[in-house]
């Protein structure tokens, strides 16, 4: 059984620490750490308690070893679209669609609609499905693992063309992405 406790933590930005302090009746950092790396076994009772003060639900924190997570792989900032280190699960739920999978992109700063701490979820099209996403907002891979977000504009002769969200950025123009990943889902803590 895999555990997703290290991504959902890191995910809402805390320490060790924090989720042990979380915890009714608090913890130590040391005994989070073990439960996230299964060091020490996660039983029921320390799902329920590790769930509660991540504010989850327990089911999130486990899954199947067959199961392919949907990973967050680009950050939205003040300087465009990043791609992570490492890319991330995801914790929120948007099913594949058959072929088409899915990835998320986490928001760092607010940027045009989009505030920090939002979660963009995308559907990947293939590139002869490109004009059924025109004037939505799409997530475009670029060489050398980069990433723009932005409106998309045009895609012809192999290229898209987006426009940034926000106010004072120029339109960006991808040759030959192999794919676009069209905004299908935003989540938003409230």
């Amino acid at each position: 059984m895999i555990n997703r406790i290290r991504d959902i933590r890191r995910q809402k930005g805390l320490t060790l620490a924090d989720v042990a302090a979380r915890c009714t009746p608090p913890t130590t950092a040391q005994t989070i750490g073990r439960l996230e790396t299964g060091m020490r076994s996660l039983s029921l009772a320390w799902m329920n308690r590790i769930a509660a003060a991540l504010d989850v639900d327990p089911q999130l924190l486990v899954g199947a070893e067959s199961d392919q997570p949907t990973a967050m792989v680009a950050k939205l900032g003040a300087s465009g679209a990043e791609a992570l280190t490492r890319p991330l699960e995801a914790v929120f739920p948007l099913a594949p669609d058959g072929d088409t999978p899915v990835v998320v992109m986490g928001v760092d700063a607010s940027v045009g609609e989009y505030r920090a701490g939002d979660q963009v979820w995308l559907r990947q099209f293939a590139p002869e499905d490109f004009v059924r996403a025109l004037n939505r907002d799409v997530l475009v891979p670029r060489p050398a693992g980069r990433f723009a977000f932005g409106r998309l504009l045009d895609c012809e002769d192999g290229r898209v063309t987006l426009l940034p969200p926000g106010t004072g950025h120029r339109q960006v123009t991808v040759d030959a992405p192999a794919w676009i990943a069209v905004s299908e889902m935003l989540v938003r803590r409230l």
